[in-house]
């Protein structure tokens, strides 16, 4: 289990303090769905909206690639 997790309602990660998804927090991410890319996606999307709340200061463009932008 990783330590790098979100902390809403800032987005910042549990393990190291950076942004959400942090770089492990990512690689951790795609091992964790490496089955299920679809459900990786549909998870990063809910977590996106929540953040999108909290965050509603920050452009959505910007939240929009630091959430999904990055999956493949």
């Amino acid at each position: 289990m990783t330590n790098h997790h979100p902390v809403p309602p800032i987005w910042t990660c549990g393990g190291c303090g950076a942004d959400w998804p942090c770089g492990p927090g990512r690689r951790h991410l795609v091992a964790e769905y490496r089955e299920g890319r679809v459900a990786l996606a549909l998870y990063l999307a809910v977590q996106f909206v929540t953040a999108g709340r909290d965050l509603a200061r920050l452009p959505a463009g910007e939240l929009h690639h630091r959430f999904l932008g990055w999956i493949r």
